[in-house]
């Protein structure tokens, strides 16, 4: 038990990171597209969802480009500050907020377009400033949406393999994450072990499914 307690926790630790950075950065550029209007807006918006659909090992390969050590980014942080990212549980939240950002900011944008713009309207006649329209209108009236993108996209940076292990490894207690613990212990043939992972992310991963599902804005209750 002690081989599947070390990983899961290290497995929440990176997703909770990955899942706050995304939640803010995904909520700020959602709101941003849905509100401004602007040329290539739509190619800014296939850009961002890029993630979703691309294998995560090429998106791994993209971020050792970025921040590896040769990377311009990833040498500029090592000469600048002394800080290396590649094979490190901070590399692995990188990942897992590049491969979640979409889920949240997908369900971000389209909660914020759901919004009744009279209301908006509405409080702009009564001399109410943009920032406070939006946490006193506008984000009361997308929560819903935004939240059940939010624990869609733990979930997803829960279970995050392919970009994670090629940036951060697999490191025994340091970077190794459920979903390489799991591929380490099939290929070590420790099927107890594995069977225990597979069943705590199963497990976690439906809890926030069905979480996430009675969140969705307009579900009707059976």
């Amino acid at each position: 038990m002690e081989q599947a307690w070390i990983p899961l926790a290290l497995s929440l630790k990176v997703a909770g990171w990955a899942t706050i950075l995304t939640m803010i950065v995904g909520v700020a550029v959602g709101y941003t597209l849905a509100r401004l209007r602007f040329p290539g807006r739509d190619v800014v918006d296939a850009v961002l969802t890029l993630p979703m659909v691309m294998p995560p090992t090429v998106l791994g390969y993209y971020l050792l480009v970025l921040i590896g050590r040769k990377g311009w980014l990833g040498s500029w942080l090592e000469k600048t500050f002394g800080i290396h990212l590649i094979f490190t549980w901070q590399g692995a939240v990188i990942a897992s907020s590049i491969v979640a950002f979409p889920l949240v900011f997908k369900s971000a944008r389209a909660a914020f377009e759901a919004v009744d713009g009279q209301l908006e309207q509405a409080a702009r006649v009564l001399g109410i400033s943009e920032v406070a329209i939006f946490f006193r209108v506008t984000l009361p009236l997308a929560w819903r949406g935004i939240l059940a993108g939010v624990l869609l996209a733990f979930a997803r940076a829960l279970g995050e393999f392919g970009a994670t292990l090629m940036v951060a490894g697999s490191i025994p207690g340091k970077t190794q994450t459920l979903s390489i613990a799991v591929y380490e212990a099939v290929l070590a043939g420790q099927d107890d072990v594995a069977n225990t992972l597979v069943v705590i992310t199963s497990l976690v991963c439906v809890a926030v499914l069905l979480i996430a599902g009675w969140l969705v804005p307009g579900r009707i209750a059976n």
